[in-house]
């Protein structure tokens, strides 16, 4: 289920504000604690605060820090995109979500406002950030200055793309539409989204649209002479006094503001006094132009009024500040308190409420992007951190991750070897492990030693293995680190930058041995692809499965896709789909596929299956229109080793795709193999699995 929202526009000035007004005050009638979160903001001047934050936290008395809600300023984006850094600003922006996320029972996110600097990259921006986010969206429009055609051709394209993103759009709006044509936006959006996505259309509101006095005041950088109190009146309108009084009275209107230059005694008082007749309109303020002041008298006798609307002095000429006037964009802000009220009146009114809280209620996401899921990974590493020996200390690439681990204080690291090779070799790298939060084990100077070669010794003596035989392969730094793991005094294992996986895996497999429940050790890669993570198994492990071993390398992937947050659908693979095809390789997958529906009925599973039909959902449907595994596996079952680890070798190189494994499944405790190309990130990656491993899923 979804803990979250987000509210996404494809324009500035859509109106924004009256969907989160409208929405948290919605969400806070359902959730004991719902947060707010922007991942980019406007800048701000030193010690100033994103007025967005500032009204929502502050109306709804939210308890969350300025510094908390939002990941990111406009500039700072900016800067990191030109620096080709987008992976830092994804990553960041996940972690304050989860931090947001995990104090709350829901959080609504929202999108950036189009204002300034990069605003051509704006929307896809907020794409690439509701899917890696996991969260679906809420889409709106303006309809200010558009046909109709042209306001439901917008939405239907943001809806597009957000779909071929993968990104579920529960409800489309579209907002600060004339109220004659709220039917036709409804019923054009209809005509053109599913069904299952809700369908709004706000009217545009005078009250919402036009600014306040205070808003005016800001924008052209002016002086409050009288009435602080009212600076929150709604502006509807403006006239200017440049005309007799007994003729300006004419063009007053209900709440319009009244332009003059500062001279202007007449029309001041004219004004003041109209405002408390009965028989004239009542002002919302009095802007005084040309930097001129009342003289004192005037301003004597405005002080004794019993009532006075917010005057204020600005140094531009009438003319100018009339046109500046009309140009601004009102916004909502804190203390406009009749402004919100309205919004969140206007989105009772016209938004579907009830269809809404259900479709957040009841969503689900369908995968998990790469960088979530490693946030994920290195969160549940942090939650409970466990102890991992390195036996390959002299490898740069094993150092340079030990540092990097160490450094974020996700495990706690043992290396394997001598001390002085292990600090020269450092000093050549030039790099700088913190050796206070690392161990280092010499195997054979180890006080431990003499007692795992007679551990050893014990556990094979049926395989004719000697004390002598024992001590000599206790030298070997991959028995000496499984012996550790088997001990206890290690919760996991990680090697094979130098060994070949046979070294690497043999003692686990001799000694450590497999599960009660298993009698077959495989392994999986988790594919992190561009849009989501799949599992591929058996790649690393098995030549040629039989059908019951091919059944429970499938059980065993699906049971770790689940235990790292994947909703495994397993396609098992071959050169045919469904029974279209025969011969002995195409039957043992289909025998395979047989045996996990009897032993695991609870799984998806389809097989006999190629992988095209399995990821592409209309050949999958037209392959195997019943199924509810083709066009959507998250789990690959290869059917021998040489298909498993070129395809994925193959699609790691050909779409960038990070691979992260081998992990072995099977064995009472973590031990897991490295390829000998491997990468630091394969390294840091692989470790990390270990340790979530040694935590017992």
């Amino acid at each position: 289920m979804s803990k979250a929202v987000y509210i996404a526009t494809t324009e500035p000035d859509s109106g924004k504000s009256i969907i989160s007004l409208g929405l948290m005050q919605l969400l806070l009638g359902k959730a004991a604690k719902v947060g707010y979160f922007r991942p980019i903001i406007d800048d701000f001047e030193p010690g100033g605060i994103d007025n967005h934050i500032n009204t929502v936290s502050t109306y709804f008395n939210l308890d969350i820090p300025f510094s908390d809600a939002y990941a990111f300023t406009r500039s700072e984006v900016i800067q990191r995109k030109n620096e080709d850094r987008d992976d830092e600003i994804i990553g960041k922006i996940i972690e304050k979500y989860k931090a947001v996320e995990e104090r709350c029972d829901f959080v609504l996110v929202e999108g950036t406002s189009f204002s300034g600097e990069g605003t051509i990259i704006e929307f896809d921006i907020n794409v690439v950030i509701a899917k890696n986010l996991g969260i679906p969206a809420i889409l709106l429009a303006s309809g200010v200055g558009k046909t109709l055609e042209g306001l439901v051709g917008n939405l239907q394209i943001a809806y597009d793309t957000f779909k071929d993103k993968g990104v579920k759009v529960l409800a489309v709006i579209g907002n600060k539409v004339l109220p004659e044509n709220v039917d036709l936006v409804v019923t054009g959006l209809r005509n053109q989204l599913p069904s299952s996505v809700l369908v709004n259309a706000i009217p545009l509101n005078p009250l919402l649209a036009n600014p306040s006095v205070k808003e005016i005041c800001d924008s052209l950088n002016g002086k409050i002479l009288f009435g602080e109190n009212y600076v929150n009146n709604q502006v509807n309108g403006f006239s200017v006094g440049a005309m007799q009084l007994r003729n300006y009275l004419k063009h007053l209107n209900e709440n319009g503001l009244v332009i003059t230059p500062g001279d202007r005694a007449d029309i001041i008082l004219g004004a003041l006094q109209a405002n408390l007749s009965a028989n004239y309109p009542a002002i919302s303020g009095i802007v005084l132009t040309g930097g001129i002041v009342p003289e004192e008298p005037i301003q004597k006798l405005i002080e004794g009024l019993s009532e006075v609307v917010p005057i204020i002095s600005v140094k531009g000429g009438t003319f100018a500040m009339a046109n500046r006037i009309g140009a601004i964009k009102s916004q909502m802000y804190a203390e406009n308190t009749d402004k919100i009220r309205t919004s969140i009146s206007d989105f009772d009114k016209y938004i579907s409420t009830d269809a809404l809280a259900e479709s957040l209620v009841t969503f689900q996401a369908d995968g998990i992007t790469p960088r979530m899921f490693q946030y994920n990974l290195l969160k549940r590493a942090k939650t409970h951190k466990k102890h991992i020996v390195l036996p390959e200390a002299t490898d740069p690439r094993i150092l340079t991750a030990a540092k990097l681990l160490t450094d974020i204080d996700a495990v706690k690291i043992t290396l394997l070897g001598n001390r002085e090779l292990i600090v020269d070799k450092m000093g050549k790298l030039e790099l700088v492990l913190d050796l206070e939060k690392v161990d280092i084990v010499d195997p054979v100077a180890s006080p431990n030693f003499e007692d795992y070669a007679r551990t050893l010794y014990e556990l094979r003596k049926h395989k004719n293995v000697d004390l002598t035989m024992a001590r000599d392969l206790m030298e070997d730094v991959s028995y000496f680190s499984t012996m550790m793991v088997y001990q206890g005094h290690a919760d996991g294992m990680v090697s094979g930058a130098i060994h070949t996986t046979q070294h690497t895996i043999l003692p686990a497999l001799q000694f450590v041995k497999t599960k009660p429940e298993v009698s077959l050790v495989s392994s999986v890669f988790f594919m992190c692809l561009p849009d989501r993570v799949v599992v591929f198994g058996d790649c690393a492990i098995n030549p040629n499965p039989n059908a019951e071993q091919l059944a429970e390398i499938a059980i065993s992937s699906a049971d770790t896709s689940t235990a790292f947050g994947i909703e495994p659908r397993i396609a098992m693979l071959s050169y045919s789909s469904g029974a279209s095809g025969s011969g002995e390789d195409v039957d043992r997958v289909r025998q395979a596929t047989e045996i996990v529906k009897r032993k695991r009925p609870d799984l998806k599973v389809e097989g006999p299956i190629q992988y095209d039909a399995a990821v592409d959902l209309k050949v999958g449907q037209s392959k195997l229109p019943n199924s509810q595994v083709a066009g959507k596996a998250t789990v690959f079952i290869f059917p021998d080793l040489n298909t498993g680890n070129n395809t994925y070798k193959a699609v790691q190189r050909e779409t960038g795709a990070l691979a992260i494994g081998p992990m072995l499944q099977g064995l009472n405790k973590p031990v897991n193999d490295l390829s000998r190309g491997c990468t630091v990130d394969d390294i840091f990656n692989t470790v990390v699995i270990t340790a979530i491993q040694a935590q017992g899923i």
